[in-house]
């Protein structure tokens, strides 16, 4: 017996989990409201407009919807009303036929064209009956033409019309399914449900305002919109409407005609001619007359689901056919697509989806040429620069390459002057081979167009490329990729000895090294990271000191050794505290202030001099490492019992007098000496 309450919470528990998101809304709508009596709902209401809407959590402390103002106010959950001089909703609706109900519900309109089409015999009569009742300010919002033609013809059009709107049985909101379709009263024809998970809920896109008004003959749904019937696929729309022509031509030539007419439930973002318009003809040309980029031109605007405009209203990420992602939101009465308002028709429903133009062309990554994705991104200065060396023909073309491009703060200060050096330097700025950032690996060799090879740095906070490191996600277009570099590359032109001979910076450094007898060591092949005190290093220690120095090689190749570690970190790996095992043994301690390179709290003078074998950081000082006593090495790890005997001498005679402890205190007595000798 004990068991039974928590097997009963359990069972209350998933029943709760098992709500629609619809249900969930309303329940969050009630708790805003119970403040205000039993059974209020919080409802927002878009100021200026007569648009309600249940809150959710979020919404309720945002408090706009789409973009735009809400105010609160507290009416009665559906299904109940107030009651004078009681607080609150305290009284359920009367219980009565669907015909009664309409009336009291807000869709008195609908009751009336009920009865003047000869609808209400049987919705007062006995059955099981669900009926998507268009709310009054719904029917005044059709045309005058529609409602004309309906109402000239009540026992056949309006009566017809109405019975689409019903379903020979009853549907509540949980039974309302996403991607559902329901056989209406008229001809079986389908009405299509979708339920989406902000608890909005659609029918033919028109959105649900009240629900679940029970009827002793059914149930009665109030919907914003008076619903029409559809026959046509999403392919059979893009054929008959007059200004999708560029589209139809795009979608036969692809081959998506079969998707476009098959079951499914997708959402067509259908580029109108005058979003082909605006297209440089250079680059629809392009895209046209190549089939893998105008498929995924054209998958780029199907989304994988049914998405209905009233279902919007805040903005989400919708993942498209092509595996990319869109942001779909709105802006007032708007829906915006990536930000920008340019739907220009929406919710045009098809048998498998709906349809909404856009007047603005969609172009995907990956439909993109190098030169395109660069231009559009925080890297368009380089590609200016890369066009103005003369190497446009690498960033437009069908050559598959990966090109380097520095941020757009590499140049605040103006482009470089472009000579025949600079040129070589920005073509091994382009990589053979479209690559992807998420499969390159440590130690990576990477072969350029200008005949160099570049090395690739794997580090747990970044990816590198020889000093540059990649500052954004790839952006990988239709046969080139782009690799976002927090700088300009400096590929490596010798050994780690070629390049300190080369600078006259480090003119008493490379004595000291040939006079230790360390050259050999950091010509060879390897990854060394050099910590290279400068001239200056040297003229700052004392005379003597340095003259003791140079004239002992022992001492001198050890300190030499501690500048020395046996691996590569460039400066952008570098985040907070690194620490490198030097050659000697000692640790270095690498760190990042003030955007300056600290090498055990001394600043670098310069960062990245890249080597063949290794990376070199300029030091304005000798580096000195610490005692080499092992009890003073802070990587020697200490023994408790040995510390505690240590600093406990009191306690030797008493473990000596305790027959238990004397044979545990002399074997440690024994280990000290030892340590000691």
């Amino acid at each position: 017996m004990a068991r039974l309450p928590l097997l009963l919470l359990l069972a209350l528990g998933l029943a709760a989990a098992a709500k629609s998101p619809y249900q969930q809304v309303l329940q969050h709508s009630r708790l805003r409201g119970r403040q205000h009596g039993p059974n209020v709902c919080a409802v927002q209401k878009l100021i200026g407009t007569n648009r309600k809407y249940f809150t959710n959590c979020k919404q309720w402390y945002q408090r706009k919807i789409c973009g735009k103002s809400t105010v609160i106010s507290y009416e009665c959950c559906p299904g109940y009303e107030k009651v004078p001089g009681e607080k609150g909703c305290p009284a359920a609706l009367p219980l009565s036929n669907i015909y009664e109900t309409l009336g009291v519900v807000g869709s008195a309109t609908t009751q009336l064209y009920s009865d003047r089409s000869n609808l209400r015999p049987e919705i007062e009569g006995p059955g099981s009956f669900t009926i998507f009742a268009p709310s009054n300010e719904a029917w005044a919002s059709l045309s005058a033409e529609t409602l004309d033609s309906l109402v000239s013809n009540v026992n056949i059009e309006l009566l017809n019309a109405l019975r689409y709107h019903m379903v020979d049985k009853r549907v509540l909101t949980d039974d309302l399914k996403h991607g559902t379709t329901l056989n209406s009263m008229y001809q079986n024809l389908p009405i299509q449900i979708h339920h989406y998970p902000n608890g909005i809920v659609t029918v033919n896109c028109a959105r649900l305002l009240k629900a679940d008004h029970h009827a002793t003959n059914g149930v009665v749904h109030v919907i914003d919109k008076v619903i029409a019937t559809t026959t046509n696929t999403i392919q059979q729309i893009v054929e008959t409407e007059d200004n999708l022509e560029t589209l139809r031509a795009a979608v036969a030539a692809s081959d998506l005609n079969s998707l476009l007419e098959s079951e499914g439930q997708y959402t067509l973002l259908a580029p109108t001619d005058e979003a082909f318009n605006k297209i440089p003809r250079e680059t629809l040309n392009r895209i046209l007359g190549d089939p893998e980029a105008l498929r995924d031109l054209l998958n780029h605007h199907i989304l994988k689901s049914a998405m209905c405009a009233e279902a919007i209203i805040a903005g989400l990420t919708m993942e498209t056919l092509e595996g990319t992602t869109l942001d779909v939101g709105c802006s007032g009465e708007e829906l915006t697509l990536n930000g920008k308002p340019i739907i220009a028709n929406k919710d045009i429903l098809a048998t498998n989806g709906v349809v909404h133009f856009v007047n603005e062309l969609l172009i995907p990554d990956s439909a993109k040429t190098l030169f395109e994705l660069a231009q559009e991104s925080e890297v368009s200065k380089s590609t200016d620069f890369f066009r103005q060396a003369g190497l446009s023909s690498h960033l437009t073309g069908s050559e598959q390459v990966t090109l380097l491009a520095p941020v757009n703060d590499v140049f605040k200060d103006g482009l470089p002057i472009i000579d025949s050096n600079m040129r070589n330097l920005l073509l091994n700025h382009i990589v053979k081979d479209q690559l992807s950032s998420k499969y390159l690996y440590h130690g990576q060799k990477l072969q350029t167009l200008g005949d160099r090879e570049l090395r690739v740095f794997v580090y747990r906070n970044n990816l590198c490329i020889e000093n540059a490191c990649i500052a954004a996600h790839d952006k990988r277009g239709r046969f080139g990729t782009l690799f976002i570099m927090d700088k300009m590359l400096t590929p490596p032109t010798g050994s780690v000895m070629d390049v300190l001979k080369a600078d006259h910076r480090f003119s008493t450094l490379v004595a000291a090294i040939q006079s230790a007898g360390l050259t050999e060591n950091l010509n060879r092949p390897g990854t060394f990271t050099v910590f290279a005190p400068t001239n200056e290093a040297f003229r700052a220690m004392p005379q003597g000191e340095l003259n003791k120095l140079m004239g002992n090689a022992k001492e001198l190749a050890n300190i030499l050794k501690f500048h020395v570690a046996d691996e590569i970190l460039v400066s952008g790996a570098v985040s907070a505290l690194v620490r490198l095992k030097s050659m000697q043994g000692d640790k270095l301690e690498v760190s990042m202030k003030n955007n300056v390179i600290h090498i055990n709290k001394e600043p670098v003078a310069e960062s990245d001099i890249m080597a063949t074998n290794g990376v070199i950081y300029a030091v304005n000082s000798v580096l000195q490492p610490q005692a080499s006593r092992p009890q003073e090495r802070g990587d020697e790890p200490a023994d408790p019992a040995l510390e505690i005997f240590k600093q406990a001498s009191a306690l030797s005679k008493v473990s000596q007098r305790n027959p238990r402890l004397a044979p545990v205190y002399s074997r440690l007595l024994a280990r000290m000496k030892e340590n000691a000798g």
